[in-house]
């Protein structure tokens, strides 16, 4: 039997009991035990994630399957049937910790790959597209899908003033809108990386890359009604569903593939690529299978793993790099700050974020050093005592930049203003005739939240969007909507 200690490794006896004056008296303040206890307590909870706030995760691990060293030189790639280990967390975004598995809201899937070139994080959703093409935008949004400052509430006229008013929105509106912003736990849907990145060769030459896991137990949603029944039943789903699964053997996979897109056809497409509302044609840039991720172990503390996981795509190995994607290059920036908040400068010698290959560099000091501290090792570079170098073998390729003229380029310009096709494809084409009946009821009912003295505006703002990705849509929400159609039709 082990001895109850404190912290520090002393033992002691009264673990429920505090030192007291007489058997009713007044506790004395010399009870460090007291002190531990409570103190430690208040303390338990480290800041909130401002979004992504309530996951799920598991560890696992990932296989090639398919050779594809001609386009990368990334070490986990470099070998077919090559194991990588990796912990995956699943989450929500807009809501709060104690919020439920079956919202409706994009599902976020982060995935770290623990490789003999440091750790690779790819951190995506559900959906191969998100709301915004400019980080700028993204706090304006945050709060939209949060709480009314006012009423401390969530509020509809706040989210849908804020898509009418961004008609790049849409896109992801009508993934999330329509089941597939309701599904069935974590294990039956897919993962997008969602941004394009760039994979590198040993010759440094470059293709544009997206990455997409495709769900192998196959899709599968709730509808509106069944989500609102289980939030009731059971609001940690998501999370009972995936330990479960795990725990009886019902390992979860994914296939990992990718879409490729070479310089000179990016600088020719007919829309930007590098924007996030917008997806690559499959026809066009088919997908490319590339291996297998399976989840296989669950954690055995939620806090030291899921909690204190950190990702970011700034996280890139060799072999792999970032593209012109503008929201790509405000999380490059926005999520180790996140971290850095949350969970001090040091988050990465927690041990769910230690790379456990190597990790050598002259960091020294702050909040949270749990390692040596580098012991008595210099801390500066260049020096005459210890050898770690930089390794000329893992230098970058130069990058070619398509303009010399830094300016705040127009969210219209050409290639960049049609935010109505691909919506009215996903409409036409994607959705089964009933997910299409989701769709439209679900959208009609969020909107129904709409009020005050704005309401028609913002209604009829949202309508025009509606109607520019698919007549039939916009009839069939203004007729649930019980609004006239004759004159936003003419509109």
């Amino acid at each position: 039997m082990e001895k109850l200690t404190t912290a520090s490794g002393i033992p002691y006896f009264n673990h429920e009991d505090t030192l007291s004056v007489g058997a009713r008296g007044p506790l004395l303040l010399e009870d460090f035990i007291l002190h531990e206890k409570l103190a430690h307590f208040n303390r338990e909870r480290i800041p909130e994630r401002v979004v992504h706030a309530k996951g799920s995760g598991a560890f696992g691990t990932f296989t090639v399957t398919q050779n594809i060293t001609q386009f990368t030189k990334a070490k986990l790639f470099n070998e077919v049937e090559k194991k990588t280990n990796l912990f995956l967390r699943f989450s929500t975004v807009g809501g709060e910790k104690g919020s439920a598995d079956t919202e409706r809201d994009p599902r976020g899937f982060a995935v770290k790959f623990y490789t003999e070139d440091g750790n690779w994080d790819l951190v995506g959703n559900n959906t191969p597209i998100f709301f915004l093409k400019d980080p700028k935008k993204f706090p304006d949004f945050i709060h939209t899908q949060k709480r009314d400052p006012y009423t401390n509430c969530k509020n509809p006229t706040m989210v849908w003033d804020f898509f009418s008013l961004n008609p790049e929105t849409l896109h992801q509106v009508m993934f999330l809108m329509s089941d597939r912003g309701t599904p069935y736990g974590y294990r039956y849907m897919h993962g997008f990386a969602s941004h394009t990145y760039t994979l590198l060769n040993d010759k440094n030459e470059v293709t544009y890359v997206k990455f997409h896991f495709k769900s192998q137990q196959g899709i599968k949603n709730l509808t509106a009604n069944e989500a609102n029944k289980m939030k009731a039943e059971d609001p940690d789903f998501g999370q009972r569903d995936l330990v479960n699964a795990i725990d009886s053997g019902d390992f979860p996979k994914w296939t990992l593939k990718m879409q490729l897109m070479g310089k000179d056809q990016a600088r020719n497409h007919h829309f930007n690529p590098f924007d996030l509302t917008k997806t690559w044609s499959q026809k066009e840039f088919p997908l490319m299978e590339i291996g297998v991720l399976e989840l296989n172990e669950n954690p055995t503390n939620y806090f030291a793993t899921v909690e204190q996981a950190a990702f970011s795509p700034s996280r890139i190995v060799d072999g792999i790099g970032f593209s012109p994607d503008k929201m790509l290059q405000g999380r490059i920036l926005s999520y180790p700050d996140a971290q850095r908040y949350r969970l001090g400068t040091n988050y990465e010698q927690i041990p769910i974020n230690t790379c456990p290959f190597m990790s050598h560099n002259y960091q020294r000091d702050g909040q949270m050093t749990v390692n040596a501290n580098g012991g008595k090792a210099v801390n500066y570079y260049p020096n005459s005592f210890q050898q770690i170098e930089p390794d000329p073998s893992y230098m970058r390729p130069a990058t070619a930049l398509d303009s010399n003229i830094a300016d705040w380029y127009n969210r219209n310009a050409p290639g960049e203003d049609d935010h109505f096709t691909q919506p009215g494809l996903f409409f036409r084409d994607v959705l089964t005739d009933i997910e299409k009946l989701s769709l439209i009821g679900n959208i009609v009912d969020s909107m129904k939240g709409i009020a005050g003295d704005l309401k028609e505006t913002i209604i009829n703002r949202q309508l025009c969007h509606f109607f520019r990705a698919d007549l039939n849509l916009g009839i069939a929400i203004a007729n649930g909507l019980d609004i006239e159609v004759g004159d936003k039709i003419k509109h």
